[in-house]
């Protein structure tokens, strides 16, 4: 059973994998603006429908823990049919459902589009992962990956700030149309250019018809497959805890304006994710085909990298050292972040590389999902600042166990050569 990537040849062209990574990029953005849209509006959204801040925070709960549980599901579907056709129906689902949170007039209402929000979106990253892999081998799936995931940053960026300004010039209502429509035009433009996979093999498509439970189950059984996905929640979690409640921090700490503070906390460590994720997508193909566990261990290397400057972000008394922090911790999330999926595919079966990416997807959200509550509890009795400084220990034993399982797979390496 191989583990390698099929042949991005396959009749197409070769050039034809990279414009996939550049059409899957602007789906990736979508994917991400449109989830992060809906916070930069929460003060209208207060006003307008009378929402307490309990409610609002229920609404942006409900969007992860709905993309949390359906993640192994949408894996599982993932090698079940053509990904191409997971993400273009995924793609018209959510944009349709975007659009129509526009016409909420409730609080209940808005939990539900938003959790037919988190349905939808679900299924686009699995499905990509399991497209990538079929156009992108080993040589270059890292770096394929690294410039997918700048997306998920610009996005992130694109969402924030776009909801925001159009909100502000035209109300929050238009904000989600516009984002809408611009989905629903994007996959029309991309069914008729993304191309249909290279078909699996009758081993691999046996495989994948396997039972889903069965397949979750496979998936978890494998020790390196555990490890990663535990890693991934760590590095998740100290994620959320950023994205949740930088932007307050801003503002009670260092009295930014709500706007400014909003901006500041995405932009800069954001943008320097976007440098550190094509640098560790470089960086991780070059070590891959010469040491065993090679993306893993310019995995560990980001998050041991990333300690200092988070411990940064939480203890710095000027806004110049914060901005320092948050750049720095950007940068090296960014390394770690280019292999997330690729270090998966090192250690998967091509057949189950969408249960097992949908499986990680969920587990790394369900465990982000806990760090607003739990931080928000500490953040009562030892501050904010003290908090966020403390995620560094997370990232520092997050990059002790990745060293540890690159020693046993060079363990293991070594002695299937020995036995070979």
């Amino acid at each position: 059973m191989s583990l390698a990537s099929d042949d991005p040849k396959n009749g197409h062209a070769s050039s034809y994998r990279w414009w996939l990574i550049a059409m899957l990029w602007c789906v990736c953005f979508c994917n991400y603006a449109d989830r992060q849209a809906i916070f930069s509006i929460f003060p209208l959204l207060r006003t307008d429908l009378h929402l307490t801040d309990l409610q609002l925070g229920v609404v942006g709960s409900s969007f992860m823990w709905m993309y949390a549980l359906a993640g192994p599901l949408a894996g599982w579907l993932s090698d079940r049919v053509s990904p191409r056709n997971v993400i273009l129906g995924a793609l018209a689902f959510w944009s349709v459902v975007t659009g129509a949170t526009a016409v909420c007039h409730s609080f209940g209402s808005m939990v539900l589009f938003r959790t037919l929000g988190g349905l939808g979106e679900a299924f686009y990253f699995p499905a990509a992962m399991a497209l990538i892999g079929m156009y992108h081998s080993a040589s270059t799936r890292s770096r394929a990956m690294a410039l997918h995931q700048s997306g998920v940053y610009a996005g992130t960026i694109g969402g924030g700030a776009l909801s925001g300004l159009i909100a502000q010039e035209h109300g929050w209502r238009s904000s989600f149309l516009i984002f809408g429509v611009a989905g629903v035009v994007l996959m029309v433009i991309l069914a008729m250019a993304l191309r249909h996979p290279p078909e699996k093999t009758a081993s691999s498509n046996n495989e994948s018809r396997a039972d889903f439970f069965s397949g979750v189950r496979n998936v978890l059984a494998n020790g390196r497959v555990l490890t990663l996905i535990c890693v991934f929640i760590g590095a998740n979690f100290v994620a959320v805890v950023f994205l949740t409640w930088l932007p307050t921090y801003l503002y009670t700490k260092f009295h930014l304006s709500l706007a400014n503070a909003g901006f500041s906390a995405t932009a800069y460590l954001q943008m320097a994710s976007v440098t550190g994720v094509l640098l560790g997508g470089l960086l991780a193909d070059r070590f891959a085909s010469k040491l065993t566990g090679g993306r893993q261990l310019i995995q560990a290397a980001g998050l041991f990298l990333g300690v200092p400057f988070l411990f940064l972000t939480g203890w710095s008394l000027s806004m110049a050292g914060l901005i320092v922090g948050m750049i720095g911790f950007g940068f090296f999330k960014g390394m770690y972040d280019a292999n997330i999926f690729a270090s998966l595919y090192d250690v998967i079966p091509v057949e189950r590389r969408g249960v097992a990416a949908g499986t990680m997807n969920s587990l790394g959200w369900l465990g982000g999902g806990f760090a607003p509550i739990l931080i928000a509890k500490a953040a009562g009795r030892y501050g904010l600042g003290v908090c966020m400084s403390a995620t560094s220990l997370i990232y520092l034993c997050l990059g002790v166990v990745l060293l540890l399982l690159v020693r046993n797979m060079r363990k293991q390496a070594t002695t299937a050569d020995h036995i070979a």
